[in-house]
Parts: structure tokens; sequence; C-alpha cells
């Protein structure tokens, strides 16, 4: 069974970065991405410490905000703004999905499209759907292809199912996943057989948010499994929507939780934040 690390794509991707931040300190600037955080959920949280861990080490900034659970509508809008209005920040994350009293429409609406670095204003979203090969995407599904391409994973004229269909991941993600030319079944909660859609696939790409839904019943062998799924099971734990002893032992190629798409994920979101910094700055 190969095992698709996501080190090496990782460290790839920063060391493709480095010339440009070391530019942009010799001008005394550092590309700084703002988080807004509402609660203690343990996915945001085990998201958000591999994000400090990376941005730091590649000699770059994160300001968190932190609202309680219960926060009001008027609360969130209003810390999103001040991030939204200040200039030394160049990237905008909002941990999400939001608690069920709260929604996102302000945000989506009003974030300034040079710091949506998760991309989710459909203004940045139309290159995706376009198919522009130069278009950005949101970070995970952006990262999901970094690692395919990396491992060097055929795409062209294969069948993927898609495990999800949410707007960070599961339907960016199949967009891109066309355009590399695959033919792509998102499957989700009305799916009538999600079982025999995923056996019937040669790349498997799981975003259903769901602690190791995909079991040994869920593949053959041969296939190529990504696991995007980041979840605390009942002992604190960070595990993926994979069952990955289970998968591993019957998958050809399987990306593990932690230390595959996540570690991707945050250097994509570094390249986007170093990108719009450079572009605000000057400096390209």
């Amino acid at each position: 069974m190969l095992r698709l690390g996501g080190k090496e794509v990782s460290e790839s991707i920063c060391a493709g970065l480095a010339p440009t931040i070391e530019k942009l300190a010799g001008n005394n600037v550092t590309p700084t991405l703002g988080v807004l955080r509402v609660g203690e959920r343990g996915d945001d949280l085990a998201y958000e410490r591999g994000l400090l861990k990376k941005f730091e080490s590649n000699n770059a900034g994160v300001r968190v905000t932190v609202l309680d659970a219960d926060c009001t509508q008027e609360e969130l809008d209003s810390a999103f703004d001040k991030m939204n209005a200040d200039s030394s920040i160049h990237g905008i994350l909002v941990f999400r999905p939001l608690p069920k009293h709260l929604t996102d429409s302000h945000i989506i609406e009003t974030i300034d499209p040079g710091k949506d670095v998760d991309f989710m204003n459909s203004r940045n979203l139309a290159g995706v759907i376009e198919g522009r090969k130069d278009a950005a995407a949101p970070c995970t599904a952006e990262a999901v292809i970094s690692m395919i391409r990396h491992y060097g994973i055929e795409t062209k004229g294969k069948k993927v199912t898609v495990i999800g269909r949410s707007l960070v991941i599961g339907k960016p993600v199949s967009l891109l996943l066309i355009t590399e030319n695959a033919t792509v079944t998102v499957c989700h909660t009305k799916t009538a057989d999600i079982k025999a859609e995923c056996k019937a696939a040669d790349i498997i790409v799981a975003c259903c948010g769901v602690a190791r839904m995909v079991t040994a019943e869920y593949v053959r062998e041969g296939q190529i499994v990504i696991d995007v799924g980041m979840n605390v099971d009942s002992e604190g734990r960070l595990c993926g929507d994979v069952d990955y002893d289970a998968v591993s032992e019957i998958a050809y190629a399987v990306s593990p939780v932690p230390g595959g798409v996540g570690s991707v994920t945050t250097s994509v979101l570094l390249k986007h934040v170093t990108d719009n910094c450079a572009r605000m700055s000057g400096a390209v």
C-alpha cells in the first residue's frame, strides 16, 4: 500500500514561496492571515494549530479572533468587518460551518476579493466553474489536486467518486477534477448506494465530515483513496473520513489523517496569502 503523505507536497509549495516572503521581509512586510473562529470545535482547533505552525515556520503571520459559540450575528459581522478593513491583513479565513443560529451571508457578500483566500465569494469561484487553468480554488480542493499531481496520479478518463457536496470542498474539488479530465460522480446523503458508487471508482475523494465513514466495504483493490476529513473521535483523537487501517489493507494508495491533505492545505493557504500580500504591496 502506498501512503500518500502530504509532507513532501507541502515542502515543495513552501520552498517555492520562500524567495517572495524573503523579498517582502526586506520591505518590512509580512504576509498575514486573519482567522475568525466561533467556538471551540475540535476540527477547527486542529486545523488552526496546523496553520499557526506552518505560517510561523515560514516567516508569515496569523492573527486569530475568537468569538463565543453563542455570539450574536452582529458580533460576528462586526469582527469580520474589522478584519476586512485592516490593510495589514492579506487574507481572511472564517471557520465554517458556523453555529446554526449564525449565517455567513454578510461575510460572503462583502469580503474583499483580494483577501478571499478560501474563495467564499462567487466572483472568485467563477474561474473554477469556468475551468480556467490559472484559476485558484478553495485551499483544500487545491490541496487535493496538488497531491494528485505530486504523486503522478492519472486522472484523464478515470472515474472519481467524491463523497460530499459542500462549497468548501465537495463541489470545487469536483469541478477541478473535471478540468483534469476525470469523470466525476458526487455522492451525498441522498445517494441511493454510496458503497456501490465508491467501489466503481478508480479514485475516491472522501470529504463528507463523518469520522471513519469509508470502511473496507466501500473499496476494492487497486483504488486510490484521498481522505480530506478532519474529525475528532470519541476518544479525542484526530481522524479522517476513512477508516485508514481497514482501507489500507485493500486499496492501492491511501492518504492518512493527520499527515495527508491537511498539511498541504495549510501550505496552499500560505501561498494564497503570500500572493495577495505581494500584490497588495506592489512586490509583483
